[in-house]
C-alpha cells in the first residue's frame, strides 16, 4: 500500500470516528424545580388572583393529602408551552428543558413544605387518622403561554376538593398567571415559583375557613 493510500485510509477512519462521536453525543436536558423556600414565605405573588398569608398556625387544620392528580399529558416531567397567537390548543414540549419531576409532584411537595412552614400538619393518606379531612387536588394546567413571541405567562390552574369521608365539604378552583422574566424555559421556571406560591397561599387561606375545627 502506497503512502498516499495509507493517508487516505487514515483520513477516512478519522472522519468516521468524528461523525460517530458527534452522533453519540447528546446534551442532557436542563432541569428545573421550584427551588428552596425562604425562611418566611408569603402567600402573595404577582399575577391574577388575590390572597394574603395565613396569619397563625392555629388557623390551619390538620389534613390528609391525597396524591395530586394530573391529566395524562401532564403526567411527565416535560415543560410545556402554548403559542396563543398561533394555536393555543396545542401544548408543545421544550426539546432540551425538563422539570425534575412531574408538575403534580412539584406542586404537592411545595404545598407540604408551605403548610409545615406555617405550622400546619399534612398527613399522607396511609397515615391519616379518622375524622381528618381529606384534600384532593386536580392539576388542570401547568403551561407557559406565549401571547406574543417575546412575552409569556406561567399559567397554573387547580381544583381543590375537601372531603370528610365520602362527604364533600367544599370545593374551589384556584389559578394564577405570572409574567415570565424571559420568554424561554428558564423564565417559565422562575415564574412558576411565584405561581405555585400564590395558588398555595390562596389554598391555605381557603382551608383555614372551610375545614372543620377540632372540638
Amino acid at each position: 500500500m502506497t503512502m498516499t493510500a495509507i493517508l487516505k485510509t487514515l483520513s477516512t477512519l478519522v472522519a468516521i470516528a468524528l461523525v460517530a462521536g458527534c452522533a453519540s453525543k447528546v446534551d442532557a436536558p436542563t432541569q428545573y424545580d421550584l427551588g428552596l423556600l425562604p425562611a418566611t414565605a408569603t402567600a402573595t405573588a404577582t399575577g391574577t388572583g388575590t390572597g394574603t398569608a395565613v396569619s397563625t398556625a392555629s388557623a390551619l387544620p390538620a389534613i390528609s393529602l391525597a396524591d395530586v392528580n394530573a391529566p395524562a399529558w401532564l403526567d411527565n416531567n416535560m415543560m410545556y408551552f402554548r403559542l396563543a397567537y398561533a394555536n393555543q390548543q396545542q401544548p408543545r414540549p421544550y426539546a432540551n428543558s425538563r422539570w425534575t419531576m412531574p408538575p403534580a409532584q412539584l406542586f404537592q411537595q411545595r404545598l407540604k413544605t408551605r403548610v409545615a412552614q406555617a405550622g400546619g400538619t399534612v398527613l399522607a393518606m396511609s397515615d391519616a387518622a379518622l375524622n381528618i379531612p381529606v384534600l384532593r387536588i386536580d392539576l388542570d394546567d401547568y403551561t407557559q403561554t406565549f401571547d406574543t413571541p417575546s412575552h409569556s405567562l406561567a399559567t397554573l390552574q387547580i381544583r381543590a376538593s375537601l372531603f370528610n369521608g365520602r362527604v364533600l365539604l367544599a370545593q374551589k378552583s384556584f389559578s394564577r398567571q405570572v409574567a415570565t422574566p424571559s420568554a424561554d424555559a428558564a423564565g417559565a421556571a422562575s415564574a412558576f415559583v411565584a405561581a405555585n406560591d400564590g395558588v398555595i397561599g390562596d389554598l391555605m387561606n381557603w382551608l383555614a375557613t372551610v375545614a372543620p375545627k377540632k372540638q
